[in-house]
């Protein structure tokens, strides 16, 4: 295979692995052993696919993690000459927290392209900034988040109290959501998953503007979902110290970390893909399982031709 559009069954076979591996421990309060086990089903079924493949952003880094560690090789064809290198961008479980308490949009994830065309940086942070089209141009992480919102009335021709925004839950966004409290808007407050509130931004659907500082991977994944889909998503680096902004220099030595990433910076190829499968309720309905087998419900959304797929899979014990 030479195209990642063409590997998609191959991504949700490891995304679907990871969400039923991660579905037993949904409401066990033990968020580790779900991350655990959804790591290692999905390092083992990226290992069968026909690629030399590359974890681009992900897990942290190989003392920080056994498995799924940035740089680190998977695939049937690593080394091998001629091979198709494909860069990967993974949360194999995102909202951890979610599935421990067995909370909504628990979800596994990644986002695949051709080598070198994933952002490849360190397991750091990023500020982000998530829309539908109709605000193309119109907001970005240079403004001002009330700045931001003024524009998203303006356009979206409604008083800025009904401009819908999702920020995470988190001390450092005090500021922030205290700005966005004077603003008046429909402030909603999410504990984790902005991934999922990624997508609903660009859709539209549930807010008009992601803001705040999440993870960097799924800043990453979030973009190729939003190239997908036709959206807005900004992300600029931000740093938890100096050394963490130090192993992202040396990982990024020409780049000037103040800048915003458009997502065709942080997806430079015209061949992603965004691969999510639901564990538990939520933005994609989760896992269930009976005697028989467990059912899974993935989507799948691909940068080469704005396609969608969504599965609804049957997996018999085994």
């Amino acid at each position: 295979m030479n195209s990642v559009l063409e590997m998609w069954e191959g991504f949700v076979r490891a995304t679907e692995a990871a969400a039923i591996a991660a579905s037993s421990w949904r409401g066990k309060g033990d968020g580790k052993a779900a991350d655990g086990a959804a790591v290692e089903a999905m390092r083992s079924a990226l290992n069968d696919l026909p690629m030399d493949g590359r974890i681009a952003i992900g897990e942290g880094e190989r003392d920080e993690a056994p498995m799924l560690w940035i740089g680190e090789k998977l695939g049937a064809f690593v080394g091998k000459e001629s091979a198709f290198g494909v860069d990967i961008a993974v949360d194999p479980l995102e909202c951890t927290n979610n599935c421990a308490l067995n909370r909504p949009n628990s979800i596994a994830v990644l986002a695949a392209a051709p080598r070198d065309t994933l952002l490849h940086a360190p397991d750091t942070y990023m500020d982000k900034l998530a829309s539908s089209s109709l605000l193309s141009g119109e907001v970005s992480l240079d403004a001002s988040p009330s700045a931001n919102v003024e524009s998203a009335a303006d356009v979206l021709n409604v008083p800025m109290h009904e401009v819908r925004v999702t920020v995470l839950n988190r001390p450092r966004h005090s500021d922030l959501i205290g700005e966005l409290r004077d603003c008046g808007v429909s402030l909603t407050l999410i504990d984790d998953g902005d991934i999922s509130a990624a997508i609903e931004a660009v859709r539209g659907d549930e807010t008009d503007l992601l803001l705040g500082i999440g993870a960097a991977p799924e800043g990453v994944i979030s973009a190729v979902a939003s190239i997908a889909l036709d959206g807005v998503f900004e992300g600029r680096l931000t740093f938890r110290d100096d050394a963490d902004r130090e192993r992202t220099s040396s990982m990024l030595p020409d780049v000037d970390l103040g800048k915003v990433w458009d997502k065709n910076d942080l997806c430079t190829g015209d061949d992603a893909i965004f691969v999510a499968t639901g564990v538990c309720e939520g933005y994609l309905p989760g896992v269930s399982s009976s005697d028989e087998g467990y059912m899974t419900h993935s989507e799948v959304l691909a940068t080469a031709d704005g396609s969608e797929r969504h599965l609804s899979t049957f997996h018999p014990r085994v």
